[in-house]
């Protein structure tokens, strides 16, 4: 860990993911802001997200539709919204002045007209930083990260970068891999380019899975 700047700006931001390290908080209720550089840092493989057959059951069945940054701050929102969460005000704020920049992206996922899932991260040349996600309906993030690869990998991104690898993510195809390996494949993205506008929304479910049974 490292110690807190003497001035947090989203252009301060920037610079510390292009360096490999990102911010978090104590808690909700804490003003601090602390810097992290993982040993071992977890990335999602764009041609290695594992679609279970209860998954893929779930995008069959349908009942949702998948945007792109349609409601970022009610992405934020959720996934500030548990018993433990490092999102505190700063970190809210600078996120929602990334975002308003066009270097934050969420995607969301609705059922029945609500917010039932999403998942928010940084981008910064051909690399996705992801930040955090939640869900409120079954499957609902699991939803929101298939939706997400696939439309990373078709908008020219190389790199996911999912900070930690949790038995969540480890299910979904996430590794870890060291910091020097992790820098390699960082510099190789920022030195890259990649648009997340490039199409106005995420492939449907039915895309993706039969993108899934071409390179299966």
């Amino acid at each position: 860990m490292h110690p807190r700047p003497p001035a947090l700006t989203p252009e301060t931001l920037l610079r510390a993911y292009a360096a490999g390290i990102f911010p978090m908080a104590e808690a909700a209720d804490s003003d601090d802001v602390f810097w992290v550089d993982p040993r071992r840092r977890g990335i999602l493989p764009l041609d290695g997200f594992h679609i279970s057959r209860s998954l893929v059951r779930r995008i069959r069945r349908g009942g949702y539709q998948a945007t792109l940054n349609r409601d970022f701050e009610g992405v934020l929102w959720g996934c500030a919204d548990r018993d433990e969460t490092w999102i505190n005000a700063t970190i809210f704020g600078l996120y929602t002045a990334l975002h308003r920049r066009g270097n934050a992206q969420s995607i969301e996922i609705w059922q029945d007209g609500a917010l039932a899932g999403g998942v928010y991260g940084v981008t910064l040349g051909a690399a996705f930083f992801g930040e955090s996600m939640f869900s409120r309906r079954t499957d609902a993030s699991k939803l929101a990260l298939a939706h997400l690869t696939a439309h990373l990998a078709r908008c020219g991104f190389v790199l996911f970068d999912t900070q930690f690898v949790t038995p969540h993510l480890a299910g979904l195809g996430a590794i870890e891999i060291d910091r020097a390996a992790y820098h390699l494949a960082l510099n190789a993205a920022l030195a890259a380019r990649a648009d997340f506008d490039a199409y106005p929304a995420p492939p449907d479910g039915q895309s993706i899975l039969q993108d899934r049974s071409q390179t299966s």
